[in-house]
């Protein structure tokens, strides 16, 4: 079962919360260990800067133009150029270029508000995905969502306020890597997948 949102503590006096969900982390590159992922953010000037496990997610808070103060919408051209302004900060000190997806508190909670996933939970045998859209405008309804490649896969549908689209896959019966390659397919390489228990993580730790 879907964990509850807790509630926000946000200080009002600081900047809205996000989470910058980056692609293409591996632990094992020390360029990519959170602690140089997280110098990052501190010298770009966010506040509250953490980080959730060691699949790329650092969560921070930001009083800064360079991420829209008001929440930003979807698809606009200043969560476009937020997004650019992180990745090429992680590029110049890094030389990380997997990609960046920004992602609000409200957005996310909105997502584990919904119980997308009902009763079931993540475990081994069964991946729960939501995997984020950099374009939200990749998938304009429901209607859309491709067929998975096999019943292995399923498609459960696309939370529009997040822009994620929520699956599961029985890995006993499939490969991950096999799933992700079929969902950069279908949604474009610029998405980023996180499992359910990450993302209700990521939540539960944003200011």
């Amino acid at each position: 079962m879907a964990a509850p949102a807790p509630a926000s503590s946000h200080d009002p006096t600081t900047g809205p919360s996000w989470c910058a969900l980056l692609r293409g982390i591996g632990p094992g590159s020390p360029n990519m260990r959170n602690e140089n992922l997280r110098a990052v953010f501190t010298d770009l000037g966010f506040d509250d800067v953490a980080s959730v496990i060691s699949s790329g997610n650092i969560i921070f808070s930001a009083d800064s133009g360079e991420v829209p103060h008001d929440g930003g919408a979807l698809g606009s051209p200043e969560r476009a150029s937020a997004e650019a302004h992180i990745q090429a900060a992680l590029h110049e000190a890094l030389g990380i270029d997997g990609g960046t997806v920004l992602r609000s508190r409200a957005e996310l909670e909105s997502l584990v508000q919904a119980a997308p996933f009902g009763e079931r939970e993540h475990s081994r045998a069964t991946y729960l995905l939501a995997t984020f859209l950099k374009d939200p405008a990749a998938v304009q309804d429901t209607v859309d969502l491709p067929t998975p490649p096999s019943s292995t896969t399923e498609l459960l549908g696309h939370h529009e306020p997040s822009a994620a689209v929520l699956s599961v896959t029985d890995t006993t019966a499939a490969k991950t890597p096999d799933v992700m390659v079929w969902l950069e397919r279908a949604f474009g390489k610029q998405i980023t997948t996180r499992t359910w228990r990450t993302v209700t993580r990521i939540l539960a730790k944003m200011p």
